[in-house]
């Protein structure tokens, strides 16, 4: 009992409007049907699902650093999302694929990239240019 109560009042927070891409094929569809628009750190892909709810895939290549490197990117790139995602429109297939500048990139520039990216492709809810 007293395990519980230490974390009763935790409460996680997961993205409420997504789920996350993972198979190739779904790569592929949005690669293949999907536009595309990058900048400097990130090329972002997005295609309607017909889904009541986004999906988001990231993919960050070996170019890009060691595994310590990418998997930092990958959490950079998920947190951001999932602060965000209320500003993006629903029924999304978004993948975000990581260049290699991206290796040493901090929250704030992911934050304004992803946000740039959104903007371009016109799926922003509201039009936030800086949080």
């Amino acid at each position: 009992m007293a395990f519980s109560s230490i974390y009763e009042g935790v409460r996680k927070k997961v993205m409420i409007f997504s789920e996350s891409l993972k198979k190739n094929k779904d790569f592929r569809i949005v690669y293949n049907k999907g536009t595309s628009h990058a900048n400097r750190f990130f090329v972002m892909y997005v295609l309607e699902n017909n889904l009541n709810r986004n999906r988001l895939g990231i993919s960050v290549s070996k170019k890009v650093g060691n595994s310590v490197v990418r998997h930092r990117i990958t959490r950079l790139v998920r947190e951001c999302y999932r602060l965000h995602e209320e500003i993006f429109n629903c029924g999304l297939d978004i993948v975000v694929i990581a260049r290699v500048s991206a290796s040493g990139i901090s929250y704030k520039e992911v934050r304004q990239a992803l946000i740039h990216l959104a903007t371009l492709h016109n799926i922003n809810k509201k039009k936030m240019e800086s949080f």
